[in-house]
C-alpha cells in the first residue's frame, strides 16, 4: 500500500495526537486506528501497524517508572511470564482473523476500550485507597489468570489494557498508584512489545505509515508532557472519551 502526501500529512497529524494523549491521559488508539483504516488500510494491518507505532512512546516510558518498580519476584516472575505468552497468543489471533471477522468486532473493541477509558479514573482513585499488598499463593494465581486474558486481549486489540491492570493490582491490595503505574507500565509494554515483534514477522505491518505516525508521536508526546499540566486533566480525558465515543458510533453505523 503506497503512502502519498495528503496522507502522510494526515498521520502525521494524526501521530501528534496520538503520542500526546498517550503522555497524558492514554487513549492514542481512538486516534492511530481509525486514522489508518480512514486512509485506506485493511482493518488486520491496521490494528498491526498501531501497535507497533505507538509502542516506542510506550517504552521509553518504562525508564521513568522503573526506580518505582518495587513487587516481590514472586508476583513479577508469573506477570511477565503470562504477559509474554499472552501477548503473542493475541497477536497470533489476530493476524489469522479474517477481515470481515475482525471489523465486524471493532465496533465491539472500541466501545470496551471507550468504557474503560471512562471509568478508568475511579479504578484508578479506588485501587489508591487499598490497605497494602498481601500476596497469598491464591491471589498470585487469580492474578495471573486475570493478566492472562488482559494479555490476550492487549496483543489482539489493546484498547484499556492498562486500566485493567491497574483494576486488577487494586483487587489484589496494592495501595501505591505510583507503583502500581509502574507495574502497569511494565506489562503493557511486554504484552505490546511480544505483540510488535510477532506482527513484524508475520510482515503485517506498513512500515511507510507506522514511521510517520512514530515521528508524530515522539514530537506530540514530548511536547504533551512539557506543556499538558497546564490544563485540567478532566478536559484532556473529556476530549479522549468524547473521540473514543464518536468513533464507536462510526464503527456500528458505518456501513458493513
Amino acid at each position: 500500500m503506497a503512502l502519498n502526501l495528503p496522507s502522510a500529512i494526515f498521520l502525521f497529524a494524526t501521530g501528534i495526537l496520538g503520542g500526546a494523549m498517550n503522555a497524558v491521559a492514554g487513549g492514542g488508539t481512538f486516534f492511530v486506528f481509525p486514522a489508518l483504516l480512514f486512509t485506506g488500510m485493511p482493518p488486520v494491518p491496521a490494528n498491526a501497524t498501531n501497535t507497533v507505532a505507538l509502542w516506542p512512546g510506550l517504552a521509553a516510558s518504562v525508564r521513568a517508572f522503573w526506580p518505582r518498580l518495587k513487587v516481590e519476584r514472586r508476583l513479577l516472575i508469573p506477570l511477565v511470564a503470562i504477559s509474554l505468552a499472552g501477548g503473542v497468543g493475541g497477536a497470533i489471533l489476530l493476524i489469522r482473523t479474517p477481515a470481515d471477522i475482525f471489523m465486524r468486532l471493532v465496533p465491539w473493541l472500541m466501545l470496551a476500550a471507550t468504557v474503560l477509558f471512562a471509568f478508568g479514573g475511579r479504578m484508578g482513585r479506588g485501587a489508591a485507597a487499598g490497605s497494602g499488598l498481601e500476596i497469598a499463593p491464591g491471589k498470585i494465581a487469580v492474578a495471573t489468570l486475570f493478566e492472562l486474558v488482559v494479555s490476550i486481549y492487549g496483543g489482539y486489540f489493546g484498547g484499556g489494557i492498562g486500566i485493567l491492570i491497574l483494576a486488577m493490582l487494586g483487587a489484589l491490595g496494592m495501595s501505591d498508584i505510583h507503583e502500581m503505574n509502574a507495574l502497569k507500565i511494565v506489562l503493557t509494554t511486554l504484552i505490546n512489545g511480544i505483540a510488535v515483534v510477532t506482527f513484524v514477522a508475520a510482515g503485517a505491518v506498513y512500515w511507510p505509515q507506522a514511521l510517520v505516525i512514530v515521528a508524530g508521536a515522539v514530537l506530540g508526546g514530548y511536547f504533551a508532557a512539557r506543556y499538558s499540566q497546564k490544563l485540567p486533566e478532566a478536559w484532556i480525558r473529556g476530549f479522549v472519551l468524547l473521540v473514543g465515543a464518536g468513533m464507536t458510533a462510526y464503527f456500528f453505523l458505518r456501513p458493513r
